[in-house]
């Protein structure tokens, strides 16, 4: 399903190969959207697999191609006008997995390679998957419950989706996982606290 609008990576990096990839797609009607979004979901599991493994830099390339490939399935609805609340909606929730995959993948590859002593690793790993998972939980319900959507300024495009997974990428590349998890924490939950504070007095 389109966005409603879109993340700083998705609009300066993504779209550029989502766009041609879901043109060549619509030649295939055999192809539908929510085809893109399982496809999309794959891919990001198989990053937090890599992550898994131990193997970083393909983790990260994976979790930024799945990006890329959340981005096409919006776009062949859009471009072939199937689009769907079923299929908005199964897009959302592939995508909740498809974090929770990946970095589940950079906690593990973390407690793995760490003793005891680092578990402030794991600990920070697992603020991070809260933290990713309540930004996209406070959008929904600000939008649903408040009639409020996030699309401008420091709450809407500070921790993104698309901005996540292009900080895992180049953690990945760069093998900073503890790193990277802990710009998430911190990126994350600052961006909840802050549409805490933009919603606060509403009802």
């Amino acid at each position: 399903m389109p966005r409603e609008w879109d993340g700083i990576v998705s609009q300066y990096i993504n779209r550029k190969f989502s766009r041609p990839i879901a043109r060549f797609l619509a030649k295939f009607p055999t192809i539908t959207p929510n085809h893109i979004s399982i496809l999309s979901f794959l891919i990001a599991f198989t990053s937090g697999l890599a992550f898994f493994f131990h193997r970083p830099i393909l983790g990260g390339i994976l979790a930024q191609f799945s990006s890329i490939m959340d981005g096409a399935d919006g776009d062949l609805a859009a471009i072939t006008n199937r689009i769907s609340p079923f299929g908005g909606f199964l897009d959302t929730v592939l995508d909740r997995y498809a974090d929770a995959s990946i970095l589940l993948g950079m906690i593990c590859h973390l407690f793995f390679i760490s003793d005891t002593r680092n578990m402030i690793y794991v600990m920070v790993g697992v603020v991070a998957l809260i933290g990713s998972l309540l930004v996209s939980y406070s959008a929904a319900h600000a939008k649903s419950k408040l009639g409020i959507t996030f699309n401008k300024g420091f709450a809407a495009y500070a921790a993104s989706r698309d901005v996540r997974l292009f900080i895992v990428m180049l953690g990945g590349i760069l093998n900073q996982i503890f790193i990277t998890l802990l710009v998430l924490a911190i990126l994350t939950n600052l961006t909840v606290l802050t549409r805490i504070w933009i919603t606060r007095g509403l009802k």
